[in-house]
């Protein structure tokens, strides 16, 4: 129990640092769930409770005062050190003994007090909710109205919380890394072969530069030693976007970030098609469409369009490929007929068609041209970000190279962040794999 709460305050922090996007949401119970019904059962119960007792002569207002004094001390801790004024109001109206001997003498005016406080969540609320506050000012009857108070109460709490997030993201960095290391370090004392699988990639990694050349090798280093740590390190993090996620254990150190990873492997392969078929384009057709305006943003929007569902279950690549193929010898037509050059042949057509076809294939030419020289400069990027200076585009990728340059940055980032938490794990797993090495080679020397 211990060690998988842990697990989870360290996949919740790591989520804080890496997900520029990360927000608190109010958690929905599905619908139709067992939960969610006794939830609502319960709710009622209570609120029907609260407006018998309203009703009674005299009324009791045994339970609307544990809500106002629960209000009071949510309303409290939205308070920053700066609002004494506003914190000396909220006590001073909210003086729970005094609405208490209110009560007892028939004299509290839980409407006044009502309105007071949707007074105050008006002056404290972000204003994506300055709606759902109007809409409180227009309710007249008690219990509908704290009934929709605490609605958006709840809201407000997790408009704070990621207030809060956004705030102190900034300032986390250090504590964070320190944070997750520390606690991926009570994990491995509790399970001493957590790190077997992250040993295994980076083992096969160094076995694939020794054996540079081999088709499993990702893009060339500039680095004149492959085995270099750091290089090492980035060729790892680059077979990550090459994972078979079906089959291959994920390795434990990246295992929190596998389904960004797999996003940006998929983001990758549509690159890599998009930029495919676009050179093809331009190499079939020639010099009469190269440098008119317009059109290159043209036939790119039309391939993502019939590329958009890529990653869906039902999506076919060989009828999404014979789809561009045809959609784009008509638009190349057109163009060509409005420039004043001669029409789309028949037998260009035909080989257009049956070149984007054919990028189907993993071994395609083409397509193997362009995964390479995009693994190149995401590799390029990785080796770059320590001196802040982006590297050169590779030709034929200037059509992405918006998209490149996005995915690199969120690469980058990844990478880098992974690094300085696992740092001390990888040198060490390293270490035991170069070690290993040198006794075996020792070993079959002196044999």
């Amino acid at each position: 129990m211990e060690t998988a709460k842990g697990v989870t305050n360290m996949a919740l922090a790591h989520e804080i640092m890496v997900n520029q996007a990360f927000q608190v949401k109010p958690t929905e119970l599905p619908e139709g769930s067992w939960e969610r019904r006794m939830k609502e059962i319960m709710h009622k119960a209570f609120w029907d409770c609260l407006e018998a007792q309203l009703k009674e002569d005299p009324p009791s207002y045994g339970h609307a005062i544990k809500l106002l004094a629960e209000i009071k001390e949510t309303l409290l801790s939205f308070l920053l050190p700066g609002h004494g004024r506003l914190r000396s109001r909220i006590e001073e109206v909210l003086d729970l003994p005094l609405i208490q001997q209110q009560a007892e003498n028939g004299a509290l005016d839980i409407s006044r007090l009502s309105q007071f406080i949707v007074g105050i969540m008006g002056s404290l609320c972000a204003p994506c909710r300055d709606e759902d506050i109007n809409k409180l000012k227009e309710i007249t009857d008690i219990v509908p109205l704290l009934k929709a108070i605490f609605s958006v109460l709840d809201l407000m709490k997790v408009d704070m919380a990621n207030f809060a997030v956004s705030s102190i993201r900034p300032h986390l960095m250090q504590q964070s890394v320190e944070y997750e290391r520390n606690k991926f370090q009570e994990f491995l004392e509790l399970q001493p072969n957590a790190l077997d699988y992250t040993e295994k990639w980076l083992e096969e990694t160094m076995k694939c530069l020794r054996e540079a050349g081999t088709d499993d090798c990702t893009a060339a280093s500039s680095d004149p030693s492959p085995l270099y740590p750091l290089n090492v390190h980035n060729h790892a993090y680059l077979r990550l976007l090459k994972w078979d996620h079906a089959s291959d254990p994920f390795p434990e150190t990246v295992l929190m970030d596998q389904v960004r990873f797999q996003q940006m492997q998929q983001e990758t392969d549509r690159l890599v098609l998009v930029s495919s078929v676009l050179l093809i384009v331009y190499t079939t057709t020639g010099e009469a469409i190269s440098g008119l305006p317009g059109l290159m943003e043209t036939l790119k929007n039309t391939v993502n369009i019939l590329l958009a569902d890529m990653r869906a279950p039902s999506f076919s690549a060989q009828e999404a490929l014979a789809n561009i193929g045809e959609k784009l010898c008509v638009e190349l037509s057109q163009c060509l007929s409005q420039h004043g050059y001669s029409p789309f042949s028949a037998d260009r057509r035909s080989t257009l068609k049956g070149q984007v076809l054919a990028t189907i294939q993993p071994d395609n030419t083409v397509r193997k041209l362009m995964d390479a020289r995009v693994q190149t400069y995401l590799l390029a990027y990785l080796e770059s970000s320590q001196h802040k200076t982006p590297p050169p585009l590779p030709g034929g990728l200037a059509p992405v190279s918006t998209e490149l340059k996005d995915l690199a940055v969120r690469f980058s980032y990844l990478v880098n962040f992974n690094k300085l938490v696992f740092s001390p794990f990888y040198q060490k797993i390293l270490q035991k794999i170069v070690t290993a090495r040198e006794s075996s080679g020792t070993e079959m020397e002196e044999k």
